[in-house]
C-alpha cells in the first residue's frame, strides 16, 4: 500500500492542515503537480497546498526548456471554479523560483 508523504506538512487546528511540496524537473513532465494536488485531496487533515515549482528547466545548451510555472497555473486552476470539478482543496497556492526566461 502507498503511502504518499508530504515534502512539508503544517497542523492548522483540528483535522486541519497545509501540505506544502517542492518540485523540479518533473513537474510537468511526471505529472508530479496533479499527483501533489490528489496527495491534498486525499489528506484528512490537510486542505490547503503550497506548491513551489521552478519558473523554467533549462537545457544542457543553457536555452529553456519548458516553463513549468505556467502550465502549473493553468493545471491547478481547472480543479477550481466549477463545482463539478471542485475537490477537498481549499486553497492552491503556487510559487516559482529560479530564474526566467
Amino acid at each position: 500500500m502507498s503511502r504518499p508523504r508530504p515534502d512539508f506538512f503544517y497542523r492548522l487546528g483540528n483535522s486541519q492542515g497545509v501540505i506544502a511540496e517542492v518540485e523540479r524537473g518533473g513537474t510537468v513532465t511526471n505529472n508530479h503537480d496533479l499527483k501533489d494536488i490528489w496527495k491534498t485531496h486525499i489528506a484528512a487533515d490537510a486542505q490547503h497546498l503550497f506548491l513551489i515549482v521552478p519558473n523554467s528547466n533549462w537545457r544542457e545548451s543553457g536555452l529553456p526548456r519548458e516553463r513549468p510555472f505556467l502550465r502549473v497555473t493553468h493545471r491547478m486552476g481547472a480543479f477550481f471554479g466549477d463545482p463539478r470539478r471542485e475537490i477537498d482543496v481549499m486553497t492552491c497556492h503556487i510559487f516559482g523560483y529560479g530564474r526566467l526566461v
